[in-house]
């Protein structure tokens, strides 16, 4: 028997917004951390899920799994800066990440080898519960010195500081309260400019509204409080900026972008002898998104959905922006991305080498970066994602770090000159490999296909009662694409069958795709996992369809039924699985909303949470609430309704999705619970909305988590 978290306090408090009467009867959750009754509230909270999942049989089994799966070896992709590679290295055991150095050989474009490297930066010796991560490194353009960003609890804040690269000795300087945006330095390397916010009060580091964002200069051994202010627009609060510098030195580019709407603007300003001269703008329409990949013959050269949802690029001159070229027009797949390779003089060709996504799969495009003309098409290791490329102005060669379901991040070395893609480092496969079956369908309803990836065993087939896991996200222009998580192979190997959806408000089909499930049409997002789980289920099949896109697929089967299904999703997916349970809670058994907008009413209030108006609507207009209050989880609680087995989860220092978004939607489960499994809250302290968070962290989080679905599922789970 295990223990039921206590009652939560109620009041009632009820607000006329817009004519509709909204109650708020957990509203003093919002309470900052500190705040005694808060503390007592998640005191009790963890004290009753700890009980709970302390009592699962899998959770021991799969904890063991887990870090097995994190203990080996990995590293990022390397990346050069003038004399120096960089890479990010971690042997299996440490908590974070560590930056490595190795000098420039003989032959820039290669890696050096094993031997040359040493490591940099620990962020592992930084604290002793290894909650400190490393959350930027930016080199000068010589490589011998790099900007170093320092988050602590899994915060959004970031705390600059410089080390030397030949020495590992860090200078004294220290600038903080920076957030949301990167560092870029002068030519030269005696400054760096970085996005910066007055700091907040004290108490409230994890919950206070942002806005104001300025771009401020350090210059080396001087104290914060000298660095002028290099640009802020007091007139645009919402407006942030994302500075670079291009390769010659020449331009300061400024990215500027309002939280999450997907358009952006590009202003930029000359540099001289280190003095950055004034910003104009250069692309300020916004009406698309624009993201520079450099400076070339006078042009800036821009991916953009301008006039092209799918996306395309355009080279715009510096000198009369009403000029623009099309180097690469609009093809049927989407465009994620581009990296401007070599071409850093009149002699050099170059390469212009564009990310396409073909049904939520990676392939990359050569292309003459003067003329656009296509080249060649790269080949790629199977179905994969490119998670990072690296590769300069001054580079011949694309360092990609990809992944797939079934295998984790490898590095391959793309010559674009001669087509080659090849393995940087011995690219021995996981003898486990063949052990995951990848399978995709469009399941289709009301006109739209989305696609859905399937993940099974091979001797575990579709039997109408296999324990799946479906996971989405759904929002912000971001692609659902393959990609290798621990956890999500450690349920595959149990012998659960984990469904991935790639849902509208993504970004696998660009522009329209999002559009079709943001603001008004949101509802989309939850209708098209619903859909999902009724074709994994067989239920509602004179509505829901399925098309095979994998060879061997059957599109009629009926994988599991809704005793055996459960939903999970983190962030903007953590209000997908909010939204599914309280529109449909008897499609599922079991539910993990993670750091999710829960409250779709208040988001706005806390920390960047404004932001998130382009995909949600301000719920201070009238239209906009009223789509809100349809589909807000908080607000759709109801008595009465048997709802899933849910675990709630969240962590005490998130200032990305503050925790009172989890803590009030957990509190009117539980009151209003007519079923007889558990509403539980799992509360990670120091930790906050995901990134950074260390490994051994992890490793408990998400065995609570797969151990709850296994033990509601019915997933039995051997040693």
């Amino acid at each position: 028997m295990t223990t039921s978290p206590p009652p939560v306090r109620r009041e009632e408090l009820v607000e006329q917004l817009h004519g509709h009467a909204v109650a708020d009867p957990y509203r003093w959750l919002e309470r900052p951390a500190g705040d005694p009754e808060v503390r007592a509230f998640v005191t009790a909270q963890n004290a009753a899920s700890a009980e709970h999942l302390a009592t699962l049989p899998a959770r021991d089994p799969f904890r063991a799994r887990l870090r097995a799966l994190w203990g080996h070896p990995r590293r990022g992709v390397p990346w050069r800066r003038g004399g120096w590679w960089f890479q990010r290295h971690n042997d299996g055991r440490q908590d974070q990440d560590v930056l490595w150095a190795a000098p420039v050989g003989d032959v820039a474009a290669d890696v050096p080898p094993a031997r040359a490297w040493r490591p940099l930066v620990d962020p592992n010796t930084w604290t002793a519960d290894g909650t400190a991560s490393l959350t930027g490194a930016v080199a000068t353009h010589a490589g011998d010195r790099v900007a170093i960003g320092r988050s602590d609890a899994g915060s959004d804040w970031v705390t600059w500081s410089v080390v030397e690269t030949a020495t590992g000795r860090f200078h004294d300087d220290e600038v903080r309260w920076s957030k949301f945006g990167d560092a870029a330095w002068l030519p030269d390397g005696s400054a760096f400019v970085y996005t910066a916010y007055d700091p907040p009060e004290e108490g409230h580091e994890h919950a206070a509204a942002v806005r104001d964002q300025r771009l401020r200069l350090h210059r080396l051994g001087t104290p914060q409080g000298d660095d002028p202010v290099v640009h802020a627009r007091p007139d645009q609060p919402e407006w942030g900026f994302f500075p670079e510098v291009s390769h010659d030195g020449r331009w300061l580019l400024l990215t500027v972008h309002r939280g999450t709407d997907p358009t952006t603007r590009v202003h930029v300003a000359p540099i001289t002898d280190g003095t950055i001269g004034e910003i104009v703008p250069l692309l300020d329409e916004g009406d698309a998104r624009y993201t520079p990949l450099g400076v070339l013959d006078g042009e800036l050269v821009v991916v953009t959905d301008a006039g092209a949802p799918l996306g395309r690029v355009l080279a715009v001159d510096l000198a009369d922006p009403a000029r623009r070229r099309e180097l690469v027009a609009e093809a049927p797949d989407r465009l994620e991305g581009a990296e401007l390779l070599g071409a850093a003089g009149p002699d050099d060709p170059g390469w212009l080498v564009c990310r396409r996504l073909h049904h939520a799969t990676a392939r990359l495009d050569v292309h003459d970066p003067r003329s656009g003309a296509h080249a060649d098409t790269l080949p790629l290791p199977g179905a994969v994602t490119v998670v990072a490329a690296a590769g300069g102005r001054h580079d011949h060669v694309l360092h990609l770090a990809v992944e797939s379901f079934d295998r984790p991040v490898r590095i391959q070395r793309a010559v674009p000159a001669d087509g080659s893609v090849t393995p940087v480092e011995d690219d021995r496969r996981d003898p486990d490999a063949d052990d995951v079956v990848v399978e995709q369908v469009l399941v289709r309803h009301a006109d739209v296909a989305v696609p859905l990836f399937v993940l099974h065993r091979p001797e575990v087939t579709p039997d109408g009662a296999r324990p799946t896991v479906l996971w989405g996200y759904g929002g912000f222009d971001i692609p659902v694409t393959p990609t290798f998580r621990p956890a999500w192979r450690a349920w595959v190997d149990a012998g659960g069958v984990l469904a991935v959806a790639c849902l509208r408000g993504g970004g696998e089909y660009g522009r329209t795709w999002h559009d079709d499930g943001r603001l008004a049409n949101k509802q989309h997002v939850f209708d098209d996992a619903l859909a999902c789980a009724a074709w994994l289920t067989g239920r509602r099949r004179d509505r829901v369809t399925a098309e095979a896109r994998t060879a061997g697929t059957d599109p009629d089967a009926v994988w599991s039924a809704p005793r055996h299904l459960g939903i999970e999703g983190r962030s903007n997916g953590g209000l997908l699985v909010g939204a599914c349970i309280t529109q449909e809670p008897d499609a599922f058994a079991s539910a993990v909303p993670e750091v999710g907008v829960l409250d779709a009413i208040r988001f706005h209030r806390f920390t960047i949470g404004w932001a998130w108006t382009s995909d949600f609507g301000d719920p201070e207009d009238a239209d906009d609430l009223a789509v809100l209050l349809r589909y807000s989880p908080y607000h759709r609680v109801r008595d009465g309704v048997a709802y899933p087995a849910t675990l709630v989860t969240t962590g005490d220092t998130d200032d990305r999705v503050v925790p009172a978004h989890s803590y009030k939607f957990a509190s009117a489960l539980q009151r209003a619970q007519a079923g007889d499994t558990p509403i539980l809250l799992r509360i990670d302290t120091s930790a906050g909305h995901g990134a950074g968070k260390p490994v051994h962290k992890l490793v408990e989080e998400r065995a609570d988590v797969l151990a709850f679905h296994a033990a509601h599922l019915g997933l039995r789970v051997t040693s």
